[in-house]
């Protein structure tokens, strides 16, 4: 009976553990997101590209859920070029960056990003660049993305590349939906 006991008692806290990881929640509190597009605005940025940022509507349109994938569409004013894609793996989260010209073919510089490294908390997940990173982009060697869902409050999405103490950080405001943008480019 007492080995009865403590093998419930280890299914129970391994399906706990399970149920309450970080990864699962930050997926659940993302999905929770999904149809619903927000304006943001650049609260960091170091580089004198991201300018080009500021002065232009920034919207993230959580477009598409699935089980293990999920895509973000990020507008720079006009520009669809920009999605990024979360994929569940079986050792976390990955994120890729997917960029796209008008007529909907690869960018040269595309499917760059990594997968998180520790499980993360359930409002925060970073992902160092990965090997295909560092040899698309060999400045990007020390690249950590970032994406906050504070659920009722924010998204943010944010770059540090530690070797330069480069710097870039957009928070969408998530009290304040607004009407869904048109598919980014490359999508139906």
């Amino acid at each position: 009976m007492r080995s009865l006991v403590v093998c419930a008692a280890m299914i129970t806290s391994a399906t706990l553990s399970a149920a309450d990881s970080p990864q699962d929640a930050f997926w659940k509190n993302l999905r929770a997101l999904c149809g619903q597009a927000f304006e943001g605005h650049v609260v960091e940025g170091s580089a004198a590209t991201d300018a080009t940022f500021k002065d232009k509507v920034l919207v993230m349109h959580v477009r598409a859920c699935g089980d293990d994938e999920i895509r973000i569409p990020f507008h720079v004013g006009e520009n669809r070029s920009r999605t990024w894609v979360l994929t569940r793996t079986a050792g976390g989260i990955r994120l890729k960056h997917d960029h796209r010209h008008e007529d909907g073919s690869e960018d040269n510089i595309t499917q760059y990003g990594g997968d998180t490294s520790d499980g993360g908390t359930a409002e925060k997940q970073e992902f160092p660049a990965d090997e295909f990173t560092t040899e698309l982009i060999p400045a990007a060697k020390t690249n950590i993305w970032t994406m906050i869902v504070e659920p009722g409050k924010i998204f943010g999405y944010g770059l540090r590349r530690e070797a330069e103490n480069r710097r870039f950080r957009v928070e969408f405001d998530l009290t304040r939906p607004v009407s869904a943008p048109p598919a980014p480019w490359g999508s139906k």
